[in-house]
């Protein structure tokens, strides 16, 4: 039986980060992953979808140039290379990533994990072997979920993985969720002329984000002529052979070539025996943990898996932390701080810290400032004339920073900053803010006048 000082299961960003760290800080390490390297992240999810958006971006920048009767003309994307340039990325990453485990001395075991006790582990590949730990770090992410009644059959009714791989673009998609995933999807599809049509059960699209940002999306999503349905569940999905007919609360019914499904995702912990080990799980299989990120004394929950903060950045920041409280190099209790995040696509959101409504939910008052991002001149450039930044306030201080628009998504690292930093107006004026850039849109939103929210 083999032993190492930290054994990692799930090969994602996060796993993969920790086995990293930990293997230079000079422990054995193995790194035990059942499928591939990069997780969802790599292979199904961000760096997909980020290649297809940004392959076709030029297709909607020729678009809004258009609206402007400055162009015309039309671009025929080749899904098939597009394809064949996804898949060919993903096999380089995973060769490259699998050289540098190699490289640091990390040892990669494919197959699946499962717990004996607390300091041992069976994993099941091409051969059976036991293991034996110091240390476990459990980073083994998350997957798609759906309702009874709205489960993929992989043919029209599919999930994000299966519109991933399609050869052509639909005539119309009918996407079920209007979270991250969901409007990314739908607006990498729209731009090949897909007619999209979205169903959120919540009151309002992108749910998580700040009301008035979604309520702006919503606006600059409906100018592109998508048919946006809220408050509405779907009460099932039927493939006839031909089509899908979503049929939604209340009767009303859509009939769509393709549907995905897009609500949700849930642990993956099945077959990780964690009893075994003294480790406990809530709701769907979400792993309990402490202000350490520990579901027992020597294990760790990192990433989607223990349900916190379901992103790439925020499973790859825990790993790290999880290594240094592991190896007595902190002692403090897991604090992120504002953690950013994104929606991507023609229309971007991003938001650091908190939403006004969190904060008054919390008991503080509070104040908001505005900005037009549409009248940012690189805005303007790329002929998106709508958009907004907004910050929240909490005693002269920033406490939130969130914006919809073209381009949002770059200015969310230095709003990560000014919550973190707890900017305050005067700090707007402390730096030069380059021209033209978008930056200076949040530099217009912290000099604004502040009213109550």
């Amino acid at each position: 039986m083999s032993h190492f000082d930290i054994i990692v299961i799930g090969a994602g960003p996060g796993g993969y980060a920790a086995a990293l760290l930990a293997s230079q800080r000079g422990k054995t390490v193995a790194l035990i992953e059942k499928e591939h390297l990069g997780g969802t992240c790599l292979n199904w999810g961000c760096i997909p979808t980020k290649l297809y958006l940004g392959a076709t971006a030029h297709l909607e920048g020729l678009h809004a140039q258009s609206r402007l009767r400055l162009c015309s003309g039309s671009v025929q994307m080749d899904m098939g290379a597009l394809k064949k340039r996804k898949n060919a990325f993903v096999a380089a990453t995973h060769k490259a990533m699998g050289c540098c485990l190699d490289k640091h001395g990390v040892a990669l075991v494919q197959g699946q994990a499962c717990l004996i006790d607390k300091n041992t582990m069976r994993v099941v590949g091409e051969v059976e072997q036991t293991l034996s730990f110091t240390t476990l770090i459990v980073a083994t992410g998350s997957s798609t979920n759906w309702f009874a009644g709205l489960e993929p059959d992989h043919a029209r009714i599919l999930d994000s993985t299966d519109l991933l791989d399609l050869d052509e673009a639909p005539a119309s998609l009918a996407v079920i969720g209007a979270g991250a995933i969901g409007l990314e999807m739908a607006d990498f599809w729209h731009r090949l002329g897909t007619t999209i049509h979205i169903i959120e059960a919540a009151p309002r699209i992108a749910p998580a984000e700040d009301e008035e940002i979604a309520q702006t999306l919503h606006g600059m999503l409906k100018r592109k002529k998508w048919n946006i349905v809220t408050g509405k569940r779907v009460s099932g999905l039927v493939n006839d052979g031909e089509s899908v007919l979503v049929q939604l609360e209340g009767g009303t019914e859509i009939r769509v070539e393709k549907a995905l499904v897009a609500v949700g995702r849930k642990p993956n912990t099945s077959g990780l025996g964690l009893d075994n080990a003294g480790v406990s799980v809530t709701g769907a299989g979400w792993i309990t943990t402490d202000e350490f990120l520990q579901a027992a004394p020597n294990i760790y929950a990192i990433g989607d898996v223990n349900g916190r903060t379901l992103l790439a950045h925020a499973a790859e920041h825990q790993g790290r932390y999880s290594v240094l409280h592991a190896l007595g190099e902190t002692a403090a209790p897991y604090n992120p701080g504002p953690i950013p995040g994104c929606i991507y696509g023609s229309i971007e959101v991003m938001r650091a810290g908190s939403t006004a409504a969190e904060l008054t939910a919390l008991g503080k008052g509070v104040t908001v400032s505005r900005a037009n991002l549409g009248a940012n001149p690189i805005s303007q450039a790329h002929g998106q004339a709508q958009g907004l930044v907004k910050i929240a306030w909490v005693d002269g201080v920033v406490h939130g920073v969130t914006a919809v628009g073209h381009g949002a998504s770059h200015l969310v690292t230095l709003a990560e900053i000014m919550v973190r930093d707890r900017w305050t107006m005067e700090k707007a004026h402390e730096h030069i803010f380059a021209h033209p850039t978008l930056d200076e849109a949040l530099r217009d939103a912290l000099i604004a006048p502040q009213e109550e929210k």
